[in-house]
Protein backbone atom coordinates (compact mmCIF):
# COMPACT_ATOMS: atom_id res chain seq x y z
CA UNK A 1 0.00 0.00 0.00
CA UNK A 2 1.31 3.16 -0.66
CA UNK A 3 1.79 5.64 2.01
CA UNK A 4 1.73 9.56 2.48
CA UNK A 5 2.08 11.61 4.99
CA UNK A 6 -1.36 13.18 5.08
CA UNK A 7 -4.37 11.85 7.55
CA UNK A 8 -7.50 10.83 4.76
CA UNK A 9 -9.74 10.39 7.97
CA UNK A 10 -13.27 10.67 7.74
CA UNK A 11 -13.88 14.15 9.24
CA UNK A 12 -17.07 13.50 10.71
CA UNK A 13 -15.29 10.30 12.83
CA UNK A 14 -12.55 12.61 13.71
CA UNK A 15 -14.92 15.30 15.03
CA UNK A 16 -16.72 13.04 17.14
CA UNK A 17 -13.38 11.34 18.44
CA UNK A 18 -11.63 14.45 18.82
CA UNK A 19 -13.35 17.49 19.25
CA UNK A 20 -14.68 17.33 23.17
CA UNK A 21 -11.27 16.58 24.13
CA UNK A 22 -9.65 18.81 22.15
CA UNK A 23 -11.82 21.83 23.21
CA UNK A 24 -11.67 20.87 27.39
CA UNK A 25 -7.95 20.93 26.65
CA UNK A 26 -8.00 24.84 25.13
CA UNK A 27 -9.78 25.79 27.78
CA UNK A 28 -7.78 24.55 30.38
CA UNK A 29 -4.96 26.10 28.63
CA UNK A 30 -6.40 29.63 28.48
CA UNK A 31 -6.52 29.31 24.30
CA UNK A 32 -8.93 31.77 22.93
CA UNK A 33 -9.94 31.74 19.28
CA UNK A 34 -9.98 34.87 16.84
CA UNK A 35 -11.26 36.06 13.32
CA UNK A 36 -9.49 39.65 13.81
CA UNK A 37 -6.28 40.19 13.41
CA UNK A 38 -3.22 39.46 15.73
CA UNK A 39 -1.85 41.80 17.83
CA UNK A 40 1.81 42.27 18.70
CA UNK A 41 5.05 40.43 17.43
CA UNK A 42 6.09 37.65 19.52
CA UNK A 43 9.79 38.25 19.84
CA UNK A 44 12.25 36.23 22.27
CA UNK A 45 15.64 37.04 23.54
CA UNK A 46 17.38 35.87 20.46
CA UNK A 47 14.97 37.60 17.86
CA UNK A 48 13.22 34.79 16.56
CA UNK A 49 11.34 34.59 13.14
CA UNK A 50 7.64 34.77 13.95
CA UNK A 51 6.16 32.18 11.82
CA UNK A 52 2.02 31.43 10.52
CA UNK A 53 1.14 28.50 9.62
CA UNK A 54 -1.99 28.70 6.56
CA UNK A 55 -3.30 25.08 6.46
CA UNK A 56 -3.28 22.64 9.22
CA UNK A 57 -4.46 19.59 8.21
CA UNK A 58 -2.35 16.47 8.07
CA UNK A 59 0.73 17.99 6.35
CA UNK A 60 0.45 21.43 7.93
CA UNK A 61 0.21 19.71 11.43
CA UNK A 62 3.59 17.77 10.46
CA UNK A 63 5.61 20.72 8.84
CA UNK A 64 4.37 22.67 12.31
CA UNK A 65 5.37 19.81 14.51
CA UNK A 66 8.69 20.13 12.22
CA UNK A 67 9.16 23.66 12.75
CA UNK A 68 8.52 23.59 16.24
CA UNK A 69 12.14 21.89 16.70
CA UNK A 70 13.67 24.85 14.93
CA UNK A 71 14.67 26.86 18.24
CA UNK A 72 14.82 29.82 16.35
CA UNK A 73 11.27 29.83 15.39
CA UNK A 74 8.15 31.47 17.27
CA UNK A 75 4.97 30.34 16.51
CA UNK A 76 2.92 33.12 15.90
CA UNK A 77 -0.71 32.37 14.29
CA UNK A 78 -2.56 29.14 12.51
CA UNK A 79 -5.25 29.48 10.29
CA UNK A 80 -7.52 26.35 8.82
CA UNK A 81 -11.44 26.72 7.63
CA UNK A 82 -11.95 23.73 9.29
CA UNK A 83 -12.43 24.08 13.12
CA UNK A 84 -11.18 20.61 14.17
CA UNK A 85 -7.64 20.94 12.30
CA UNK A 86 -7.35 24.46 13.87
CA UNK A 87 -8.09 23.39 17.21
CA UNK A 88 -5.64 20.35 17.40
CA UNK A 89 -3.04 22.71 15.98
CA UNK A 90 -3.37 25.54 18.60
CA UNK A 91 -3.31 22.87 21.08
CA UNK A 92 -0.17 21.21 19.84
CA UNK A 93 1.14 24.78 19.32
CA UNK A 94 0.65 25.48 23.23
CA UNK A 95 1.91 22.50 24.79
CA UNK A 96 4.89 23.03 22.63
CA UNK A 97 5.50 26.34 24.19
CA UNK A 98 4.23 28.66 21.75
CA UNK A 99 1.35 31.16 21.95
CA UNK A 100 -0.43 31.77 18.29
CA UNK A 101 -3.27 32.92 17.35
CA UNK A 102 -6.15 31.32 15.30
CA UNK A 103 -7.96 32.52 12.19
CA UNK A 104 -9.79 31.52 9.26
CA UNK A 105 -9.45 33.48 6.76
CA UNK A 106 -5.57 33.78 5.98
CA UNK A 107 -5.92 37.09 4.77
CA UNK A 108 -6.22 38.20 8.51
CA UNK A 109 -2.65 36.43 8.89
CA UNK A 110 -1.16 38.49 5.89
CA UNK A 111 -2.65 41.62 6.59
CA UNK A 112 -0.55 41.45 10.01
CA UNK A 113 3.14 43.04 9.56
CA UNK A 114 4.16 41.60 12.62
CA UNK A 115 4.25 38.30 10.84
CA UNK A 116 7.73 37.10 9.09
CA UNK A 117 6.90 34.14 6.85
CA UNK A 118 4.17 31.60 6.16
CA UNK A 119 4.48 27.85 6.07
CA UNK A 120 1.32 27.30 3.16
CA UNK A 121 -0.09 23.62 3.34
CA UNK A 122 -3.87 24.06 1.97
CA UNK A 123 -5.09 21.83 -0.51
CA UNK A 124 -3.07 22.24 -3.21
CA UNK A 125 -5.77 24.86 -5.63
CA UNK A 126 -4.92 27.54 -2.81
CA UNK A 127 -0.82 27.33 -3.02
CA UNK A 128 -0.65 29.83 -5.80
CA UNK A 129 -2.60 32.45 -4.68
CA UNK A 130 -1.35 31.61 -0.92
CA UNK A 131 1.68 32.23 -2.38
CA UNK A 132 1.75 35.31 -4.25
CA UNK A 133 -0.45 37.28 -1.83
CA UNK A 134 1.76 36.68 1.02
CA UNK A 135 4.97 37.87 -1.09
CA UNK A 136 2.78 40.85 -2.27
CA UNK A 137 2.31 41.24 1.82
CA UNK A 138 6.10 41.02 2.71
CA UNK A 139 5.86 37.85 3.68
CA UNK A 140 8.67 34.61 2.87
CA UNK A 141 6.94 31.71 2.25
CA UNK A 142 6.98 27.72 2.59
CA UNK A 143 4.86 26.16 -0.08
CA UNK A 144 3.83 22.32 0.25
CA UNK A 145 4.49 20.64 -3.16
CA UNK A 146 2.99 20.69 -5.42
CA UNK A 147 3.69 24.38 -5.57
CA UNK A 148 0.33 24.89 -8.22
CA UNK A 149 -1.94 23.34 -9.76
CA UNK A 150 -1.60 24.93 -13.32
CA UNK A 151 1.30 25.75 -15.67
CA UNK A 152 0.86 29.95 -15.53
CA UNK A 153 0.15 30.20 -11.67
CA UNK A 154 3.47 28.73 -11.28
CA UNK A 155 5.00 30.93 -13.67
CA UNK A 156 3.13 33.46 -11.80
CA UNK A 157 4.46 32.89 -7.97
CA UNK A 158 8.00 32.58 -9.36
CA UNK A 159 7.74 36.49 -10.58
CA UNK A 160 5.68 37.35 -7.63
CA UNK A 161 8.92 35.93 -5.53
CA UNK A 162 11.28 38.14 -7.57
CA UNK A 163 9.24 41.18 -8.17
CA UNK A 164 8.96 41.61 -3.97
CA UNK A 165 12.50 40.17 -3.26
CA UNK A 166 11.06 37.08 -1.09
CA UNK A 167 12.34 33.58 0.25
CA UNK A 168 10.47 31.03 -1.23
CA UNK A 169 11.15 27.58 -0.86
CA UNK A 170 9.26 24.62 -2.10
CA UNK A 171 8.04 22.00 -0.11
CA UNK A 172 10.94 19.08 -2.28
CA UNK A 173 12.43 18.30 0.86
CA UNK A 174 14.09 15.35 -0.62
CA UNK A 175 16.82 18.01 -2.08
CA UNK A 176 18.14 18.14 1.43
CA UNK A 177 18.23 14.58 2.22
CA UNK A 178 22.16 13.10 1.99
CA UNK A 179 20.80 10.11 0.01
CA UNK A 180 19.60 12.27 -2.91
CA UNK A 181 22.52 14.34 -2.89
CA UNK A 182 24.58 11.63 -2.25
CA UNK A 183 22.77 10.11 -5.39
CA UNK A 184 22.76 12.75 -7.61
CA UNK A 185 26.12 13.24 -7.49
CA UNK A 186 27.20 9.97 -8.64
CA UNK A 187 24.90 10.76 -11.54
CA UNK A 188 26.32 14.10 -12.68
CA UNK A 189 30.14 12.72 -11.46
CA UNK A 190 29.53 10.09 -14.13
CA UNK A 191 30.02 7.17 -12.34
CA UNK A 192 27.12 5.47 -14.03
CA UNK A 193 28.42 6.32 -17.80
CA UNK A 194 26.24 7.12 -20.18
CA UNK A 195 22.27 7.57 -18.93
CA UNK A 196 19.89 6.87 -21.47
CA UNK A 197 16.93 5.89 -19.28
CA UNK A 198 15.45 6.70 -15.31
CA UNK A 199 12.54 5.63 -14.44
CA UNK A 200 10.26 6.98 -11.27
CA UNK A 201 6.97 5.05 -9.96
CA UNK A 202 4.51 4.61 -6.75
CA UNK A 203 2.64 0.94 -6.64
CA UNK A 204 0.64 0.08 -4.58
CA UNK A 205 -2.56 -2.51 -4.13
CA UNK A 206 -5.12 -0.86 -2.94
CA UNK A 207 -8.95 -2.12 -1.59
CA UNK A 208 -11.08 -1.95 -5.00
CA UNK A 209 -13.65 -0.38 -3.40
CA UNK A 210 -11.18 2.49 -3.17
CA UNK A 211 -12.69 5.58 -0.86
CA UNK A 212 -16.05 4.48 -2.18
CA UNK A 213 -19.11 6.73 -3.74
CA UNK A 214 -20.64 8.53 -0.99
CA UNK A 215 -24.08 11.09 -2.02
CA UNK A 216 -23.30 14.59 -1.88
CA UNK A 217 -24.28 16.25 1.49
CA UNK A 218 -23.69 18.87 3.82
CA UNK A 219 -20.39 19.72 5.11
CA UNK A 220 -19.75 18.62 8.39
CA UNK A 221 -20.08 21.32 11.20
CA UNK A 222 -17.24 23.58 11.47
CA UNK A 223 -16.06 23.20 8.15
CA UNK A 224 -16.65 26.24 5.86
CA UNK A 225 -16.64 25.02 2.43
CA UNK A 226 -17.18 27.80 0.45
CA UNK A 227 -14.10 28.84 1.95
CA UNK A 228 -12.06 25.51 1.45
CA UNK A 229 -13.04 25.81 -2.48
CA UNK A 230 -11.93 29.19 -2.94
CA UNK A 231 -10.77 29.70 -6.50
CA UNK A 232 -12.07 26.70 -7.22
CA UNK A 233 -15.27 25.80 -9.34
CA UNK A 234 -18.67 25.53 -6.69
CA UNK A 235 -19.45 22.08 -6.26
CA UNK A 236 -21.67 20.46 -3.55
CA UNK A 237 -19.57 19.23 -0.94
CA UNK A 238 -18.77 15.71 -1.00
CA UNK A 239 -16.72 14.06 1.88
CA UNK A 240 -14.17 12.26 -0.75
CA UNK A 241 -13.47 15.86 -2.20
CA UNK A 242 -12.01 17.20 0.89
CA UNK A 243 -9.24 16.37 3.65
CA UNK A 244 -6.79 14.09 1.97
CA UNK A 245 -8.46 12.80 -0.98
CA UNK A 246 -9.02 16.23 -2.27
CA UNK A 247 -5.93 15.01 -4.56
CA UNK A 248 -7.92 12.95 -6.93
CA UNK A 249 -10.44 15.44 -8.65
CA UNK A 250 -9.07 17.76 -11.27
CA UNK A 251 -10.04 20.90 -9.55
CA UNK A 252 -7.90 20.89 -6.77
CA UNK A 253 -5.13 18.57 -7.85
CA UNK A 254 -3.54 16.19 -10.33
CA UNK A 255 -3.81 12.86 -8.74
CA UNK A 256 -0.34 10.73 -7.87
CA UNK A 257 0.88 12.34 -10.82
CA UNK A 258 1.43 16.03 -8.97
CA UNK A 259 1.40 14.20 -5.47
CA UNK A 260 4.15 11.87 -5.28
CA UNK A 261 5.53 12.10 -9.01
CA UNK A 262 6.86 15.80 -8.47
CA UNK A 263 9.30 14.27 -5.69
CA UNK A 264 10.39 11.47 -7.63
CA UNK A 265 10.94 13.60 -11.04
CA UNK A 266 12.32 16.81 -8.86
CA UNK A 267 15.42 14.48 -7.85
CA UNK A 268 15.44 13.33 -11.64
CA UNK A 269 15.70 16.99 -12.52
CA UNK A 270 18.24 17.82 -9.69
CA UNK A 271 20.61 15.14 -11.25
CA UNK A 272 20.55 16.55 -14.85
CA UNK A 273 21.05 20.21 -14.00
CA UNK A 274 17.24 20.96 -13.65
CA UNK A 275 16.52 20.29 -17.45
CA UNK A 276 13.37 20.45 -18.62
CA UNK A 277 11.86 17.55 -20.47
CA UNK A 278 11.39 18.43 -24.68
CA UNK A 279 8.21 16.46 -24.98
CA UNK A 280 5.92 14.36 -23.17
CA UNK A 281 3.39 11.31 -23.91
CA UNK A 282 0.91 10.18 -21.46
CA UNK A 283 -1.45 7.11 -20.94
CA UNK A 284 -3.78 6.13 -18.01
CA UNK A 285 -6.79 5.65 -16.81
CA UNK A 286 -9.50 4.46 -13.74
CA UNK A 287 -9.14 1.00 -14.62
CA UNK A 288 -9.08 -0.78 -11.43
CA UNK A 289 -11.02 1.42 -8.54
CA UNK A 290 -14.53 1.68 -8.30
CA UNK A 291 -15.17 5.37 -6.32
CA UNK A 292 -15.79 8.55 -7.62
CA UNK A 293 -12.61 9.76 -8.26
CA UNK A 294 -11.73 11.50 -11.38
CA UNK A 295 -7.73 11.41 -12.02
CA UNK A 296 -6.14 7.65 -12.91
CA UNK A 297 -5.41 4.56 -10.73
CA UNK A 298 -3.11 3.43 -13.69
CA UNK A 299 -0.77 5.89 -15.36
CA UNK A 300 1.93 5.73 -17.45
CA UNK A 301 3.94 9.14 -18.66
CA UNK A 302 7.19 9.29 -21.00
CA UNK A 303 9.24 12.42 -21.22
CA UNK A 304 11.71 12.73 -23.40
CA UNK A 305 15.42 14.60 -22.05
CA UNK A 306 18.14 15.70 -23.69
CA UNK A 307 19.83 12.35 -24.23
CA UNK A 308 17.70 10.30 -22.28
CA UNK A 309 13.96 8.98 -21.51
CA UNK A 310 12.44 9.41 -18.36
CA UNK A 311 9.26 7.63 -16.95
CA UNK A 312 6.75 7.89 -13.93
CA UNK A 313 4.23 5.11 -13.36
CA UNK A 314 1.64 4.65 -10.53
CA UNK A 315 -0.65 1.80 -10.51
CA UNK A 316 -3.13 0.74 -7.48
CA UNK A 317 -3.46 -2.79 -8.19
CA UNK A 318 -0.44 -4.40 -8.13
CA UNK A 319 2.53 -3.89 -5.88
CA UNK A 320 4.81 -5.94 -6.58
CA UNK A 321 7.74 -3.57 -7.54
CA UNK A 322 12.00 -2.95 -8.77
CA UNK A 323 13.77 -3.47 -5.41
CA UNK A 324 10.73 -4.58 -3.27
CA UNK A 325 10.00 -0.89 -3.00
CA UNK A 326 6.45 1.04 -3.10
CA UNK A 327 8.49 3.98 -4.92
CA UNK A 328 11.91 5.05 -6.07
CA UNK A 329 13.99 6.42 -8.69
CA UNK A 330 16.35 4.05 -11.09
CA UNK A 331 18.59 5.72 -13.26
CA UNK A 332 20.02 3.76 -15.97
CA UNK A 333 24.19 4.20 -17.38
CA UNK A 334 26.32 1.97 -19.17
CA UNK A 335 28.44 1.00 -16.41
CA UNK A 336 25.62 0.25 -13.71
CA UNK A 337 22.22 1.15 -12.26
CA UNK A 338 21.54 3.27 -9.30
CA UNK A 339 18.61 2.86 -7.21
CA UNK A 340 17.45 5.17 -5.13
CA UNK A 341 14.35 6.11 -1.96
CA UNK A 342 14.04 8.21 1.10
CA UNK A 343 15.59 5.76 3.49
CA UNK A 344 19.08 4.61 1.19
CA UNK A 345 20.45 4.08 -2.62
CA UNK A 346 22.17 1.14 -3.79
CA UNK A 347 24.45 1.36 -7.06
CA UNK A 348 24.49 -2.06 -9.28
CA UNK A 349 27.18 -2.65 -11.85
CA UNK A 350 26.62 -3.64 -15.43
CA UNK A 351 28.64 -6.94 -15.91
CA UNK A 352 32.07 -6.36 -16.74
CA UNK A 353 31.93 -2.56 -15.29
CA UNK A 354 34.81 -1.33 -13.25
CA UNK A 355 31.96 0.20 -11.01
CA UNK A 356 32.03 -0.98 -7.42
CA UNK A 357 29.01 -2.11 -6.01
CA UNK A 358 27.24 0.40 -3.16
CA UNK A 359 24.74 0.54 -0.55
CA UNK A 360 24.10 3.81 1.72
CA UNK A 361 21.57 4.66 4.05
CA UNK A 362 19.94 7.94 5.18
CA UNK A 363 21.57 9.47 7.77
CA UNK A 364 20.18 12.63 7.89
CA UNK A 365 16.13 14.07 8.26
CA UNK A 366 15.64 15.71 5.40
CA UNK A 367 12.61 17.65 6.88
CA UNK A 368 14.48 18.82 9.67
CA UNK A 369 17.75 19.82 6.77
CA UNK A 370 14.66 21.24 4.43
CA UNK A 371 13.33 23.82 7.73
CA UNK A 372 16.82 24.31 8.69
CA UNK A 373 17.71 25.44 4.77
CA UNK A 374 14.79 27.55 4.73
CA UNK A 375 15.54 29.76 8.03
CA UNK A 376 18.96 29.90 6.88
CA UNK A 377 17.68 31.37 3.94
CA UNK A 378 15.24 34.05 5.71
CA UNK A 379 18.28 35.33 7.70
CA UNK A 380 21.03 35.52 4.33
CA UNK A 381 18.28 36.49 1.95
CA UNK A 382 19.85 33.53 -0.80
CA UNK A 383 17.98 31.69 -3.20
CA UNK A 384 17.18 28.47 -0.24
CA UNK A 385 17.44 24.63 -2.14
CA UNK A 386 14.05 24.37 -3.01
CA UNK A 387 13.75 27.88 -4.57
CA UNK A 388 10.61 28.18 -5.86
CA UNK A 389 11.52 28.60 -9.49
CA UNK A 390 13.07 24.73 -8.66
CA UNK A 391 9.72 23.75 -7.44
CA UNK A 392 7.93 25.39 -10.27
CA UNK A 393 10.00 23.58 -13.16
CA UNK A 394 9.56 20.65 -10.89
CA UNK A 395 6.15 20.65 -10.74
CA UNK A 396 5.63 22.01 -14.56
CA UNK A 397 7.08 19.16 -15.46
CA UNK A 398 4.56 16.72 -13.90
CA UNK A 399 1.15 19.08 -14.64
CA UNK A 400 2.70 18.62 -18.44
CA UNK A 401 2.72 14.82 -17.97
CA UNK A 402 -1.38 15.31 -17.06
CA UNK A 403 -1.48 17.63 -19.74
CA UNK A 404 -0.73 15.12 -22.23
CA UNK A 405 -2.84 12.58 -20.35
CA UNK A 406 -6.08 14.99 -20.83
CA UNK A 407 -5.11 16.26 -23.80
CA UNK A 408 -4.47 13.09 -25.62
CA UNK A 409 -1.80 15.01 -27.29
CA UNK A 410 2.16 14.19 -27.68
CA UNK A 411 3.32 17.29 -25.83
CA UNK A 412 6.27 19.41 -26.63
CA UNK A 413 7.38 21.94 -24.36
CA UNK A 414 8.82 25.43 -25.18
CA UNK A 415 11.46 26.37 -22.75
CA UNK A 416 12.02 29.68 -23.82
CA UNK A 417 8.48 30.23 -23.97
CA UNK A 418 7.28 28.07 -21.51
CA UNK A 419 4.76 27.23 -23.45
CA UNK A 420 3.48 24.09 -25.39
CA UNK A 421 3.79 24.17 -29.29
CA UNK A 422 0.19 22.23 -29.40
CA UNK A 423 -1.75 25.37 -28.96
CA UNK A 424 -4.64 23.08 -28.78
CA UNK A 425 -3.05 22.08 -25.03
CA UNK A 426 -1.98 25.03 -23.76
CA UNK A 427 -6.09 25.18 -22.30
CA UNK A 428 -4.49 22.78 -19.76
CA UNK A 429 -1.55 25.63 -18.68
CA UNK A 430 -4.32 27.67 -17.05
CA UNK A 431 -7.63 27.98 -15.10
CA UNK A 432 -10.29 30.19 -14.40
CA UNK A 433 -10.51 31.51 -10.73
CA UNK A 434 -14.14 32.14 -8.83
CA UNK A 435 -15.16 35.17 -8.48
CA UNK A 436 -14.29 37.20 -6.37
CA UNK A 437 -10.65 35.70 -5.94
CA UNK A 438 -7.88 36.47 -8.46
CA UNK A 439 -4.46 35.79 -9.29
CA UNK A 440 -2.86 39.09 -9.43
CA UNK A 441 1.13 39.45 -9.04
Amino acid sequence: MVRHCEEGADMETTLKKEQAGRREALKAAGVGFTTSLFTGRIRGANDRIALAFLGVGGMGNYNLTLAMRQPQVAVVGLCDVYQTNLERAVAAATAGGHQPKAVKDFRHVLADKSVDAVCICTPDHWHALMTVEACKAGKDVWVEKPVCVTVNEGQKMVLAARKYNRVVQAGTMQRSGDVFQKATELVRGGRLGKITFCRTWNYGLMDEKGMGNPPDSDPPPGLDWNMWLGPAPFRPYNKNRCIFNFRWFWDYAGGMMTDWGVHWMDIVQMAFNETMPLAITALGGIYYLKDNRETPDTLSVTYEYPGFLATYEWRAGNAESMFKQGGGILFHGNKGTLFVTRSHYTVVPEKGSDLEPIEEKRINDANLAHWANFLECMRTRQKPISDIETGYRSTATCLLGNVALRSKMHVDWDAKKETTLQESARSYLTREYRAPWKLVV
